[in-house]
C-alpha cells in the first residue's frame, strides 16, 4: 500500500476549512490530527559518500514522485545555500542529507532524472538545489496547485491541515540549520515536511483535475522547471529597506559604498549582511553624511558595542563616497525598460490609463469567478506592457500573440484575450 493509498484510507483524513470556495458541499469538519512522528522515524543524516551511494540506489530504486524539501539559513548566514536536504519516495522511505558534508548530490539528481519532483513553493528551493547539483525536469508545486484551485491559504501546513487533515509543527521554520549537530527535534519537523507532501499532491491533482485546472497547473510547473537560473540582480544595493528616503546621488553614493563594503565582510565571515550592519543604518549614514568615525558612531545602528576598528571601516566607505567626482555618482534610478509607474499614466498618456483601469477590472472579475489569485491568472507587469502598448490593429489573435510574447502560458492567453480585448479599445471618460 502507497503512503497516498494509506492517508485515504484513514478515515480521518477529512477538510477541515481549507478547500476551495463553493465546492459543491463538504462534510461535517473533524477536528485535524497533530502529525508528532514520522511514520518509519527519524532517518539518520547522511553525512559520507558510502551512505550517500545507498540513498541515490534506494530512490532510484523507489516508484513515484519524489518529495523534496530544503532547508537554509536565512537571516543566519551568507547567501541561500542548502544545509539540509529532505526526500520521501515510496519504496525508499524518507533520507535526510547534509549537504555541507555532502556538496555534490548531482548523483542523486540524475538518478531521479524523469522523475516527477514534488516540493511546496518550489521557487523558494530550486536556486539552492541547483547549487549542489538537483535539478529536476519534472515537478508539481503543491503551493502554487493551492493558489490555482483556489484554496484560501497555501502554506504547507495550511494546506496539510485543510486538504489531509494533520497538523504539521511548524515551529522549527526559522532556525538556524547550519547548527552543527542539527538537534533531534529539528530533524523530526525536517522529516515531517516531506512526510505527506505526495499524498497532497494527489489530493490536490484530483482537485484541479475536478475544476478542469489540471492541464494549467501542468502549464504552470513545465514553465517552472524549463525555466533558466536568473540573471544576478543588478545594482543590489538599490533594495536597501529604506531608499525611498535618499534623494541625493551624494547620499545615493554612500548606500553603495556601504551596501558594497558590507556584502564583502558578510562573504568572508558566511554570515547573514543584516548581521553584520543593518539596513536602517546604511540609510542612516548617508542621509547623515557623518565626518569622522565619531560622529558615525552617534547615528543610529553604530552604536556603543560597535569597535573603533569597525567605525573606522564604515566611516571610510562614507568617506569614498564624499570624494566620488560627480560623473561616478550613482543615477537617481534605474533605466527603465518597461512602462511608467501606473500613477503617471493619467497625466503621459490619458488613453493608456483608461485601458489599464479597465483591464485591471476585468482581469479581476475572472479571477474571481476562476477562484484564483490574479497574479497567477495573468502578471501585473504583463497586463500593463499591453496596456501600455497594445497591438496596432487590436484583435483576439493580436492580443494572443502579445500575452504569449510575455511569457504568458497558453492557458492563461485562452483565458485572458477575451477579457482583455474590450478593455484595450477604452476611452478616458469625457
Amino acid at each position: 500500500m502507497t503512503d497516498a493509498q494509506e492517508t485515504a484510507a484513514d478515515t480521518s483524513l477529512r477538510t477541515t476549512g481549507g478547500a476551495p470556495p463553493d465546492d459543491g458541499g463538504s462534510s461535517e469538519a473533524e477536528a485535524p490530527i497533530p502529525l508528532l512522528e514520522p511514520r518509519d522515524g527519524i532517518p539518520p543524516v547522511i553525512a559520507d559518500d558510502a551512505s550517500l551511494a545507498e540513498v541515490i540506489a534506494a530512490f532510484a530504486a523507489g516508484s513515484g514522485p519524489v518529495a523534496v524539501d530544503a532547508e537554509r539559513a536565512s537571516g543566519y548566514r551568507y547567501g541561500q545555500r542548502a544545509y539540509l536536504v529532505q526526500l520521501r519516495r515510496e519504496g525508499a522511505g524518507s533520507a535526510l542529507i547534509d549537504p555541507v558534508a555532502c556538496p555534490d548530490l548531482s548523483g542523486l539528481g540524475e538518478a531521479l532524472a524523469g522523475v516527477e519532483w514534488v516540493l511546496h513553493a518550489a521557487t523558494q528551493d530550486l536556486p539552492c538545489l541547483r547549487e549542489i547539483g538537483m535539478v529536476p525536469s519534472r515537478l508539481f508545486d503543491t503551493e502554487l496547485a493551492g493558489r490555482l484551485a483556489g484554496f484560501p491559504r497555501v502554506g504547507l501546513g495550511a494546506m496539510v491541515e485543510g486538504v489531509l487533515g494533520f497538523v504539521l509543527e511548524k515551529g522549527h521554520s526559522a532556525v538556524d540549520w547550519s547548527t552543527r549537530p542539527l538537534p533531534e527535534p529539528w530533524l523530526r519537523y525536517a522529516a515531517l515536511d516531506v512526510e505527506l507532501l505526495v499524498d497532497l499532491r494527489d489530493a490536490l491533482e484530483k482537485e484541479l483535475d475536478r475544476q478542469g485546472k489540471l492541464e494549467w497547473a501542468q502549464q504552470e510547473f513545465d514553465a517552472i522547471a524549463s525555466a533558466p537560473a536568473p540573471e544576478p540582480r543588478k545594482d543590489p544595493w538599490r533594495r536597501t529597506s529604506g531608499m525611498h528616503k535618499v534623494r541625493r546621488r551624494r547620499q545615493m553614493a554612500v548606500v553603495r559604498e556601504l551596501w558594497q563594503a558590507r556584502d564583502k565582510v558578510a562573504r568572508r565571515r558566511d554570515i547573514s549582511p543584516g548581521k553584520v550592519l543593518g539596513d536602517a543604518a546604511i540609510i542612516e549614514a548617508a542621509l547623515s553624511l557623518p565626518v569622522n568615525a565619531q560622529a558615525l558612531a552617534a547615528l543610529n545602528g553604530f552604536g556603543h558595542r560597535m569597535g573603533r576598528r569597525q567605525l573606522e571601516q564604515w566611516q571610510s566607505a562614507v568617506d569614498r563616497a564624499k570624494a566620488l567626482p560627480d560623473h561616478e555618482l550613482p543615477q537617481p534610478g534605474q533605466p527603465v525598460t518597461g512602462p511608467p509607474p501606473p500613477r503617471a499614466w493619467a497625466e503621459k498618456d490619458p488613453v493608456a490609463a483608461a485601458r489599464l483601469v479597465a483591464a485591471r477590472a476585468a482581469v479581476s472579475a475572472l479571477a474571481e469567478t476562476l477562484t484564483m489569485p490574479q497574479e497567477n491568472l495573468i502578471t501585473p507587469d504583463t497586463v500593463r506592457r499591453v496596456c501600455w502598448e497594445p497591438p496596432a490593429e487590436v484583435n483576439a489573435e493580436s492580443v494572443a500573440a502579445a500575452l504569449a510574447g510575455y511569457g504568458a502560458r497558453p492557458w492563461q492567453v485562452e483565458q485572458v484575450t477575451p477579457v482583455l480585448l474590450p478593455a484595450l479599445t477604452s476611452s478616458p471618460p469625457e
